[in-house]
């Protein structure tokens, strides 16, 4: 039996574009529209071509891209009062646009019509049925978007519904009911979609939700449940104050839990898309995202551990290559002897979860956590630290001194920072310096130039990230940090820890913890 289709409206490239601190270029967004298209969604809001001129030049550009499978929509609203359609700017600008779609959105509550348009009721349905029909006699769908529906029919119920009842008649193929403000409950969401499904039983329903109370999914869920066959949101719910609906999370929940067909077969390519969308939008996804974030298949209870190993549905919900995700298992104090074999495997796989070296390393594990080390977002220097505890550890180079100045104003070419080190390889001692932006930069550096002469596989190893946390604020400036560090070779990641009350030192156990994994991996020891 063939699963019913729910369309997926995307919204990241106008709604979500409204989200602060989001910028899109031109090329930003046509990177963004192949990538959805690739994905399988069906339409693509991709801006506003009235409203700034990065837009206009994007909907020129975007004319010579053909789509496999979305439609590309045009977003703005209906002409202004006084005006016509024909003579409107805005309007016009849509239609120069060329998209087989427009997004029309029009007022649906009465306050919004005496407060903000300044104008009568009835002039307003005008505005509705005279645009929507002006695009429908252009060969254009039009989608419908009723601005503050759910507020307008709290306030004035028959009036909300014959601002549909006016867009439907002039040819809208979907009305959207949106909840702009983010303020409806799910359950009401879920009674007034019926409500409109009863009054329009052959129309086409969508959901269009913000999330200022945090339940936005959640609603677009019920409006679903509830007979709407149209969702609208953005990746990892991007968009104005709290964002919109997160169509990472509706997509699986939709078709995974509730057997619909949103993106055919491409699921398992859903946390490629997010990341390629979050990448040239510079966002993070948050490692708690459902389906998608780092931590959604991260297991750190050794108890929770022992399960999955066993038997992955017994903790999981689903198995995270569905979704194109994997599965984690973090190092902690609260983890077992199992976490332990598991990353212990290449290190010492001849031991047994009753060695005696098993129950060093958890204790040794334990002893640290308690110091301010956290393992379980840096796995390369657990394996060092396990290495060090077995007696399987041989340094590749030992660290003779080191020294860090800064100079404030920075001279020119920002470099505030130098550092001179000086290690021993083999028995060979090799001194050098560098300048640096700051001076753990410069340390970095320094040690880098150092053991290149050694080691040349070295070059290849680049700083992605470095996080510093302060772990005893009430003791101000002498407060003990922890400092991750996470590093790549081009082809893996790893991170690596360092713990005291010197942000430098700490930074210097991290670097040196960095390069000797790398050093290890290079061995294959």
């Amino acid at each position: 039996m063939k699963k019913e289709k729910i369309l997926i409206f995307d919204s990241t490239l106008r709604d979500g574009a409204q989200g602060e601190g989001i910028s899109y270029s031109v090329s930003d967004k046509l990177s963004i529209v192949r990538a959805l298209d690739d994905f399988g969604v069906d339409y693509i809001e991709a801006g506003n071509p009235g409203s700034n001129p990065k837009d206009i030049a994007f909907f020129r550009e975007v004319r010579g891209d053909t789509l496999k499978h979305a439609r590309l929509c045009a977003f703005g609203s209906t002409h202004k009062k006084g005006a016509t359609p024909e003579s409107d700017p805005n309007v016009l600008s849509l239609l120069r646009a060329e998209t087989p779609a427009v997004s029309l959105f029009g007022k649906a509550w009465d306050l919004h019509v005496h407060k903000v348009l300044m104008t009568s009721l009835e002039e307003n349905l005008d505005l509705v049925g005279n645009t929507v029909r002006y695009f429908h006699r252009q060969g254009r769908e039009v989608i419908f978007d009723a601005e503050h529906f759910f507020d307008g029919l709290r306030d004035n119920p028959e009036y909300t519904l014959k601002v549909l009842e006016v867009a439907l008649q002039a040819g809208a193929s979907c009305l959207c009911l949106c909840d702009t403000n983010g303020g409806t409950m799910p359950m009401q969401v879920y009674k007034d979609v019926q409500l409109v499904r009863e009054r329009f039983p052959t129309a086409q329903i969508g959901i269009h939700c913000h999330n200022d109370t945090g339940c936005a999914v959640a609603s677009s869920v019920m409006a679903v449940e509830a007979g709407a066959r149209q969702v609208q949101g953005t990746f990892i719910g991007t968009g104005e104050r709290c964002g919109n609906a997160d169509l990472s999370v509706i997509i699986p929940n939709l078709q995974l839990k509730m057997g619909y067909d949103c993106v055919d077969d491409s699921l398992q390519d859903l946390l490629q898309t997010v990341r390629q969308v979050t990448e040239i939008s510079n966002l993070q996804v948050p490692g708690n995202t459902p389906y998608v974030g780092a931590s959604a298949f991260a297991h750190k209870g050794g108890m929770h551990i022992d399960g999955v190993s066993k038997l992955s549905s017994s903790f999981e919900h689903i198995s995270p290559e569905t979704v194109g995700n994997t599965r984690r298992f973090l190092m902690s104090e609260v983890s077992g002897r199992s976490m332990v074999m598991r990353k212990l495997a290449t290190v010492a796989p001849e031991l047994t979860r009753d060695s005696e070296e098993v129950a060093a390393i958890l204790a040794r594990v334990k002893e640290l956590e308690n110091e301010g080390y956290q393992f379980e977002a840096a796995d390369a220097s657990f394996e060092l630290m396990a290495r060090r505890t077995l007696g399987r550890f041989e340094p590749h180079f030992d660290t003779i001194m080191y020294r860090t100045t800064g100079e404030y104003p920075p001279p020119a070419g920002d470099n505030s920072a130098s550092a001179i080190i000086s290690l021993v390889v083999d028995g060979r001692e090799e001194t050098t310096a560098s300048m640096g932006n700051g001076p753990v930069h410069a340390l970095d550096m320094a040690l880098r130039k150092a053991l290149n002469v050694f080691y040349p596989c070295l070059s290849q190893v680049r700083l992605t990230d470095y996080k510093v946390r302060v772990l005893t604020g009430e003791e101000a400036t002498a407060s003990k940090v922890r400092v991750l560090i996470e590093s790549t070779d081009g082809e893996h990641l790893w991170t690596t820890v360092g713990v005291g009350t010197d942000v430098v030192a700490a930074s210097w156990e991290a670097l040196c913890d960095s390069l000797e994994y790398m050093l290890y991996r290079r061995k294959g020891e």
